[in-house]
């Protein structure tokens, strides 16, 4: 969703209540000037791409361990 700062102002509860759902674009004189999203869908996303890449890797516990140490 793309609104203006002017509207975000005015409105900024039903703003609040949209983020649930979908990412809240904010524009000043036409241009995006910030992005309003929701903290548990962005949790959500890091979770799935570090699933992914374990689910990629799958390393022991004690292998993971020595090659993080070796790149110190």
């Amino acid at each position: 969703m793309l609104i203006t700062a002017s509207e975000l102002k005015a409105n900024i509860g039903r703003y609040l209540d949209e983020i649930i759902q979908d990412d809240v674009y904010i524009t000043r004189n036409g241009k995006i000037v910030a992005k309003l999203s929701s903290a548990t869908q962005d949790k959500q996303a890091i979770l799935d791409s570090l699933v992914g890449i374990a689910a990629d890797n799958p390393l022991t516990l004690e292998e993971a361990r020595a090659e993080r140490l070796a790149r110190q």
